[in-house]
């Protein structure tokens, strides 16, 4: 005679199921993911539209073109495919055209049913026209002195490409790094920039006794405004694609550093030049040396201040819709993180540009003469 199975063992039976269910959706997940066909990015142009047409949707009208694609660049290279590209006109006002260079991810299904989707436009013909038409203008007003000054602007990317950005990808300190990189940066830009000379020796010096003053500041502020350097997207996206654990406040003090030498960099030559001027001008004692020099100077500071407050906000244009399109008080807005981190970066360069202006106008009126 067969046992039969008492009440309480059914819940054990079940359980047992479900767990074996669970171990095999595991590992067939994991097989899964190992099967997954590969991605290619392709390059290549549109050469005609076949279809177009507008579809109304829950999330609102959507614009479908039936591309026809020459692949330029990519294992289809040369190869014809045509394809439908699907976008949101409301959202997103992007129509393809005829001769619209674009970049598109191929991939296949399980069914090896061939996939495209546009990932983004080609830029790099634009960059380079503009780029091409920046270096020509460089050279045709400032001659030798501004190829030497892209010569010292291509050695600040190298620095920071080969430098910067891979010890900070391994986990050092971002205000070291920034800082170091900075003792070499301004000298090496400075001299090849505006030659090797008085001038540019009293606008190194002063501008790095105003920078190590926008470090202290920085890492004072950050610290007691308790900034993470979490707020933005770019920060956790780093976190999550790097093993390392990287320090994100450290990472902006370290963008404030750098971003300060260019600017800093303007104010000090400009300044130890109407020194200079001044001096050659007229005979003065250091003290009436300053005093004149400061009346230049103040006219520095203020068109400066402007022109960073300016820079800044028209980077932070959507932060500042949060100011407007907000329903809390200014008071509340003011203290978000993001806005708050914004407001820091500003203010302490600022002042250092500030404290740059006497800086340079006093060691510049003491050299004066020598």
């Amino acid at each position: 005679m067969s046992r039969q199975l008492s009440v309480t063992s059914y819940p054990k039976i079940i359980l047992f199921l479900i767990l074996a269910a669970g171990c095999w959706l595991l590992a067939a997940g994991s097989s899964f993911a190992q099967d997954l066909p590969p991605e290619e990015t392709l390059e290549g142009k549109v050469i005609d539209i076949l279809q177009e047409k507008e579809m109304e949707t829950e999330q609102g009208k959507i614009l479908s073109q039936r591309l026809e694609f020459l692949v330029t660049r990519g294992s289809k290279k040369g190869e014809r495919i045509i394809f439908d590209a699907e976008t949101f006109p409301e959202k997103s006002p992007i129509k393809y055209k005829k001769g619209n260079r674009l970049l598109i991810t191929y991939t296949k299904d399980f069914e090896g049913k061939e996939m495209y989707l546009v990932t983004d436009f080609i830029r790099r013909r634009v960059l380079l026209l503009l780029f091409s038409i920046f270096v020509l203008l460089t050279l045709f007003v400032a001659r030798w002195q501004g190829l030497t000054s892209l010569i010292g602007m291509g050695l600040s990317f190298l620095v920071i490409l080969k430098f910067v950005l891979p010890q900070l990808l391994l986990g050092k300190s971002p205000l070291l790094v920034a800082t170091l990189a900075s003792l070499v940066l301004i000298p090496i830009t400075f001299y090849l920039s505006h030659g090797l000379n008085k001038k540019t020796t009293v606008s190194v010096v002063a501008t790095l006794i105003a920078l190590f003053v926008t470090i202290g500041l920085a890492t004072l502020f950050t610290a007691l405004a308790k900034l993470s350097g979490l707020v933005s997207e770019e920060a956790g996206f780093i976190q999550n694609i790097t093993e390392q654990n990287l320090n994100v406040r450290g990472l902006l003090l370290a963008g404030i550093i750098i971003g300060s030498i260019g600017i800093l960099d303007d104010i000090t030559i400009a300044q130890a030049a109407v020194v200079e001027k001044l001096s050659q001008a007229k005979k003065l004692g250091v003290k009436r040396l300053c005093r004149q020099a400061m009346e230049v100077g103040r006219d520095h500071v203020a068109s400066m201040v402007n022109t960073l407050v300016l820079v800044y906000t028209g980077a932070s244009l959507p932060l500042l819709l949060l100011f407007i399109n907000n329903p809390h008080p200014f008071a509340e807005v003011v203290n978000y993180e993001i806005v708050a981190e914004e407001i820091i970066r500003t203010l302490v360069s600022s002042i250092g540009l500030i404290l740059a202006v006497p800086i340079t106008t006093f060691l510049a009126a003491a050299v004066s003469d020598r």
